[in-house]
């Protein structure tokens, strides 16, 4: 892009967010935010309470969400895996695993494909 394009570009821009910025400060739905932002940055500084302590009071749990980093805590252990069996059509070896870190079955998939070794699985539960 030519400078004189950005340049171009950026008036443009500049005046429509001018004319956003006066149809917002017109909005009586962003006076009544501000001033009630506004009342309330005063009471907070005349009682010194800061922003933390406010959400303390209105929502005492938000302490303990915010400890456990906003993940929920699941109760209980870990799923089990179930036991695959995989048998090979070409040779009828057969392997029970209940993971994919099993020497001959990676073999397997890096010689036939994941895919199709896949297809050879049953679950035994």
């Amino acid at each position: 892009m030519s400078l004189i394009n950005e340049y171009r570009a950026t008036e443009e821009a500049i005046k429509e967010l001018q004319a956003r910025l006066k149809n917002l400060s017109q909005d009586d739905k962003l006076q009544a935010e501000l001033e009630f932002e506004g009342k309330l940055r005063t009471l907070m500084g005349e009682y010194s309470k800061s922003l933390r302590d406010i959400i303390a009071l209105l929502d005492p749990e938000s302490k303990t969400k915010a400890t456990r980093g906003g993940a929920v805590k699941t109760t209980g252990t870990k799923r089990a895996r179930k036991v695959k069996q995989y048998k090979n059509p070409h040779n009828g070896e057969v392997i029970e695993t209940k993971g994919g870190n099993h020497k001959t079955l990676k073999e397997w998939k890096a010689k036939w494909g994941g895919d199709v070794v896949e297809g050879w699985a049953t679950l035994l539960g």
